[in-house]
């Protein structure tokens, strides 16, 4: 019988602290019983919580930890400060040491970014890590990245984001051979800016395992579910999510708005309810929380720091998948096969330099 997965959480993050994190990883364990936890943070709040979830205090360990990171906290500034002894670094430090098979936390972005990076390294061939989360779509859902973990990015990145999109897509949207395209001004291969163009180039010539190459997409074409995988660099990226995140508020804001505008109105949003309740349900991120930091060689996952217990459940959730379907090993498979790849081509073009006898 293969052994649980051992989740480290950062329980002091976020907006809300324990009471959510808490309440959020007893949700988690009942839909994944194996799960077990290390719970970081203020050891006496912690206990405090856990009093009222007795089934995860059973499979819980708390450690306490010092410090705990404020959101609006200065990336350099946390890890001046909290550098081995707060809760988030502790957590991360927990799966570098095999103590924890994955780190969870709703915490400050950047310092959660920063920490990891410095902490777990990245996988051999990977350069940079991204920030990757499921997205809405009309087919479904799709997986976007990077959305902000890092602002600019070469052909050879985006081709990463790629490789790291694609082994997401296949753990969590159950499809062997994604879809992947590149985030463009146009679908034309003579639109864009070089580096993009670029990496669309090597994207076709490669042919990586288990990625299928689509070309260009336009910014419409995320929430129409085009492909599986969106891939961008961060600063696009996240202004994109900002963007879609802004739209879906006003959108309900509108609807309910104008649903409320006359008796008549009224009626008609009763008679529409079941509806504009599976709208509710498809718009409502909780059901989508969690980013996931690819290209580190550690499991990490970024829950939003507003969510409730059910949104932070998400995110524990998807870090519990992230593991059982070996991530890590996906992507250092298919990040292989492109480094061959690059290794073999630069070899033919040395030997095509070199002076003929």
């Amino acid at each position: 019988m293969a052994r649980g997965v051992r989740i480290a959480l950062d329980a002091m993050g976020g907006d809300f602290g324990p009471a959510i994190t808490i309440a959020g990883a007893a949700r988690a364990l009942e839909r994944r019983p194996d799960c077990e936890f290390l719970l970081f943070g203020d050891e006496a709040l912690l206990q405090k919580e856990l009093a009222a979830f007795p089934e995860l205090a059973k499979r819980s360990q708390v450690r306490h930890a010092a410090v705990s990171i404020r959101m609006d906290e200065k990336p350099s500034v946390a890890l001046r400060q909290g550098r081995r002894v707060s809760s988030m670094w502790m957590a991360i430090e927990a799966v570098k040491k095999g103590e924890a098979d994955a780190a969870v936390s709703a915490g400050n972005t950047g310092a959660l970014m920063a920490m990891a990076k410095i902490c777990l390294h990245t996988i051999p061939g990977i350069e940079r890590p991204a920030l990757a989360a499921l997205w809405p779509t009309l087919r479904g859902q799709s997986i976007v990245l990077d959305l902000g973990a890092s602002v600019g990015a070469d052909a050879k990145h985006l081709v990463d984001l790629a490789i790291m999109g694609s082994a997401m897509a296949r753990i969590i949207l159950h499809v062997e051979c994604p879809t992947v395209g590149l985030l463009n001004v146009g679908t034309e291969e003579i639109k864009g800016v070089e580096e993009v163009k670029e990496a669309s180039k090597l994207l076709r010539e490669a042919q990586l395992p288990n990625l299928d190459y689509q070309g260009f997409v336009e910014g419409d074409g995320i929430g129409k579910g085009v492909v599986d995988v969106v891939v961008t660099e961060g600063f696009a990226g996240n202004i994109a999510l900002k963007t879609a995140e802004g739209t879906a508020t006003q959108v309900k804001t509108l609807l309910r708005d104008a649903m409320n505008r006359s008796l008549l109105t009224k009626l008609g949003a009763l008679l529409a309810r079941s509806a504009f309740e599976e709208m509710r349900v498809k718009l409502d991120t909780r059901n989508v929380n969690g980013g996931v930091f690819l290209g580190l060689n550690g499991v990490v996952i970024k829950s939003h720091g507003g969510m409730d217990a059910k949104g932070f459940a998400r995110a524990v959730e998807i870090g519990y998948e992230m593991v059982r379907e070996e991530l890590l090993a996906k992507i250092r498979h298919t990040a292989s096969v492109a480094h061959e790849q690059d290794a073999a081509a630069a070899t033919a073009s040395a030997i095509a330099a070199r002076p003929q006898e």
